[in-house]
């Protein structure tokens, strides 16, 4: 299987700004000079982690939506990031992941963060998402669902790479580079975790701290602090040698997980 390239941009957000944040996503990406197969971007990345969903939801018609859909053709790669949807009446934290042909899968963040009162806002999602992109198998998931590692456990295996996009805090940042290695390497698989810079309207202090990690627990990719769009390729063969040399995978304990 070839190499699965990914860009990702740790980006500066402008608070409940959604013209802008396009504006500066749209001329940002404009920088990328090689073929792409993936560009992910932060959670909420139009607006900012904000819960005021009332003013700033969209609808899978909206204008963020089709931007995704101008950009992914553009630069013929998909691209996906987490945005407040609102549907049949309730708010969703929503990965979109938009393919280059305008289709698209989504996710519902699951696990809504009570600290921030995400879960008075917001409807939790109730499944687990994989998709595939060139033969891989690609677990979508939300900043807090990485504390969960029941619900985002690898079994049999279900994928090669977990993706998350993320607003994590900078007060938070060495629970998300430990806990973003560990579920590397416990579920053997890539992991990419995208998280954005900068304050928001809360002045909650965010640092990036962006990264790949490979099974075996290694960086192949890591950036904190300052705006960075970048591009690097994981590849399968590595993720089968870790796997084929440490097979713990087999020995996992066997369990039912109930999403209501």
């Amino acid at each position: 299987m070839n190499p699965l390239k990914i860009s990702t941009f740790q980006a500066y957000l402008f608070w409940e700004n959604i013209e802008k944040n396009l504006q500066n996503l749209e001329l940002k990406l404009s920088g990328l000079r090689e073929k792409t197969d993936l560009i992910v971007l932060p959670e909420m990345f139009n607006t900012g982690f904000t819960m005021n969903a009332a003013e700033l939801a969209e609808d899978m018609n909206g204008k963020t939506v089709n931007w995704m859909k101008r950009i992914a053709a553009k630069h013929k790669a998909v691209v996906t990031g987490s945005l407040i949807i609102k549907e049949d009446g309730n708010f969703y934290n929503r990965l979109v992941w938009m393919k280059p042909d305008g289709n698209f899968e989504i996710y519902n963040k699951r696990h809504l963060f009570g600290f921030a009162h995400e879960d008075k806002t917001f409807t939790s999602g109730n499944e687990q998402k994989t998709v595939e992109l060139n033969g891989w198998k690609i677990r979508l998931a939300i900043c807090y669902d990485l504390r969960f590692p029941v619900f985002l456990r690898n079994k049999n295996p279900e994928y090669d790479l977990l993706l998350l996009v993320a607003s994590w805090p900078d007060s938070r940042s060495s629970h998300w580079r430990s806990l973003i290695q560990a579920r590397a390497i416990e579920n053997q698989s890539f992991v990419i975790g995208v998280n954005r810079v900068g304050h928001d309207g809360n002045q909650v202090y965010h640092s990036g701290h962006s990264m790949c990690i490979n099974p075996l627990g290694e960086t192949v990719y890591y950036k904190p602090e300052d705006e960075d769009l970048y591009t690097f390729s994981i590849n399968y063969e590595d993720l089968l040698k870790a796997r084929k040399y440490f097979p713990f995978l087999k020995d996992a304990d066997d369990f039912e997980l109930k999403l209501k």
